[in-house]
């Protein structure tokens, strides 16, 4: 068992890898307002980002998130505007949560995008074979 083991070691690793590199396309979804989870969504999407080059994220805010859009509000205003210039990925904000908390597209973040309907988008993506992930 030993011997098969180590004669096809090598070859395990390479389908695994292989099987890494595939691109992806995953949406993630973020709802609250606790900055902690602003910053690791930020870490995930940006560490998935460059090692995964080809792969495509989104990012959905809504709810209590949506201040981690804003301009002068976001505890990672820098990273992400760094961020929303890599064109494998994008941040959206819920065109109906910036209407209830009297939020214009002036007001966010450069380079963030605006959905009509969080859920909708979601739901949407995943019909279109995308990943989902509850940040």
């Amino acid at each position: 068992m030993k011997k098969f083991i180590l004669l096809f070691f090598p070859l395990i690793i390479s389908l695994a890898v292989m099987a890494q590199t595939k691109p992806v396309k995953i949406v993630f979804d973020i709802t609250s307002k606790d900055t902690l989870a602003h910053q690791s969504v930020l870490r995930h999407v940006s560490g998935m980002a460059t090692t995964y080059p080809e792969s495509q994220f989104e990012v959905v805010v809504y709810g209590s998130a949506l201040p981690m859009l804003l301009k002068g509000k976001s505890t990672i205003e820098k990273g992400l505007a760094t961020l929303t210039t890599n064109k494998n990925v994008s941040f959206q904000a819920c065109s109906s949560t910036m209407k209830r908390y009297n939020v214009d597209k002036s007001q966010l973040i450069p380079g963030v995008g605006v959905v009509p309907d969080a859920i909708i988008e979601i739901v949407t993506k995943q019909s279109q074979g995308w990943g989902y992930i509850k940040e």
